[in-house]
């Protein structure tokens, strides 16, 4: 039976019923639920099994919350040995042998030489208040208010997280340019790309015509992770940390989806080797539960009380769960294991590139993956083909596997497995990959060479 059969007498009626209910109640702002008409009832791992029946390969892992894949036994246990325990599940910000645990384990995990001067604050559940954290510490603590961030970004949905984003509209934030090398915005890619890129924002800073009065901060990620998969050049980094240093500019690295191992190092910014003023942590910092926090250099730490506060900021089972899988992904070298696995599944997708003009580009670190597909014929550069993108996504969930899409017009198929993925799920998944985007192709061309009769 294939992994997309249903089981016999599976209740696809309730599972059709909950879909309908769902889009009946729930509001036109929900998502993922629109491209992945599914019902999870089951998960171990990489699986996920729907209400009727059907199995999935998991390459969405929560948008890259679960380092561990669904329902990981020494996930499990840390939630039940909390729960046997007695402990109280609610305790505001108040000071628990859990949350003691977790921050001890989360220290441990840190660069060094940020760990040794860090403070921690503990904010609401979702990434996006972490982010607004940041950004009212850096402002707080410089007493400016102004704001540097990158085309293509994307840090959150609340008021601040979106103003840093790529698509903010009326802000306080000079956008800089981020380097991608595939559309680099001085059309030249590589090495002298980013090193335009760095002159760009140095000489912004520094020209007193410029317009810009000195800013709070500046925040990055160091892997675009909505705005298409997009590495930041170790170089590039590097140099944004030598130009917000040298002008005592805070320097915000949001490690929300590239943190916990997932890009082969356990931050992303240990790939260039920097520390940065302010770090941005949540999605498997919890292990699959909701958690946020921000680590930041303690000269930083002048707020007075009940600066960033929030009712759900302790969240228990959350802490034990990401200590263990802190614990869990540090102990067994599972960034090194994302970074081989990572870098053996890049290779296979740029084999499959040269045999597909439709993927202008196959890109990543460790275990976050993109593939940009662009329709060739249109002109060069090759625009996004968003339109081929939604139907290999379709193909995909139709064999099995679930991904996701980002990046320019929603042009990139976006893999985030779990770092637990073995060799043989690997090969299964890159395989329905490639399937997928050939019946996918195959459909756009039937559809080209089928024109009306005369």
């Amino acid at each position: 039976m294939a992994l997309t059969e249903p089981a016999p007498g599976a209740p696809t009626v309730a599972h059709e019923g909950i879909l309908r209910r769902q889009a009946l109640r729930e509001s036109a702002a929900r998502t993922y639920a629109r491209s992945l008409p599914i019902v999870p009832v089951r998960a171990r791992g990489l699986t996920i099994e729907g209400a009727d029946g059907r199995r999935y390969l998991d390459c969405l892992s929560g948008a890259g919350t679960l380092a561990l894949g669904h329902n990981h036994p020494v996930v499990l246990e840390a939630i039940r040995k909390v729960l046997d325990s007695g402990a109280p599940l609610h305790v505001l910000d108040l000071a628990t042998p859990v949350k003691d645990a977790f921050t001890t384990e989360l220290f441990a995990t840190l660069p060094r030489q940020f760990a040794e001067n860090a403070r921690v604050q503990f904010c609401g559940p979702a990434g996006t208040d972490a982010v607004e954290a940041a950004l009212k510490l850096v402002r707080t603590a410089t007493g400016r208010s102004g704001l540097l961030s990158f085309t293509g970004a994307y840090h959150g949905m609340t008021a601040g997280a979106l103003a840093v984003s790529g698509g903010a509209e009326d802000v306080r934030v000079t956008r800089l340019p981020y380097p991608y090398d595939y559309r680099c915005p001085f059309g030249i890619g590589g090495e002298r790309g980013a090193e335009l890129a760095a002159r760009w924002t140095e000489n912004l800073l520094d020209d007193p015509k410029a317009g810009l009065p000195a800013p709070a901060g500046m925040i990055l990620e160091p892997v675009q992770g909505e705005g298409g998969v997009i590495p930041a050049p170790d170089n590039w980094l590097r140099r944004m940390r030598e130009i917000t240093a040298d002008r005592s500019i805070p320097l915000i690295a949001d490690e929300v989806q590239t943190g916990v191992g997932r890009t082969g190092t356990f931050w992303a910014v240990e790939h260039s080797g920097i520390t940065p003023d302010v770090m941005v942590l949540s999605k498997a910092i919890g292990g699959s539960l909701p958690l946020a926090v921000i680590v930041y250099h303690s000269d930083l730490d002048c707020w007075g009380p009940g600066a960033h506060a929030g009712t759900f900021r302790g969240n228990q089972l959350a802490m034990a769960a990401g200590a263990a899988t802190l614990a869990y992904v540090r102990e067994n070298q599972l960034a090194d294991r994302a970074a081989i696995l990572g870098a053996r599944m890049l290779g296979q997708l740029q084999g499959l590139a040269a045999n597909h003009a439709c993927i202008g580009d196959v890109r990543g670190r460790g275990l976050m993956i993109g593939v940009e597909l662009v329709a060739p014929e249109a002109g060069d550069p090759a625009p996004p083909d968003s339109a081929l993108a939604v139907a290999v996504q379709q193909q995909c969930l139709s064999r099995g596997l679930i991904v996701e899409l980002g990046g320019r017009e929603s042009a990139v198929v976006r893999l985030l497995p779990p770092l637990t993925l073995t060799d043989e799920q690997a090969t299964a998944v890159l395989d329905r990959f490639a399937d997928a985007l050939a019946a996918a192709e195959a459909a756009r061309h039937s559809r080209n060479d089928t024109g009306p009769s005369i």
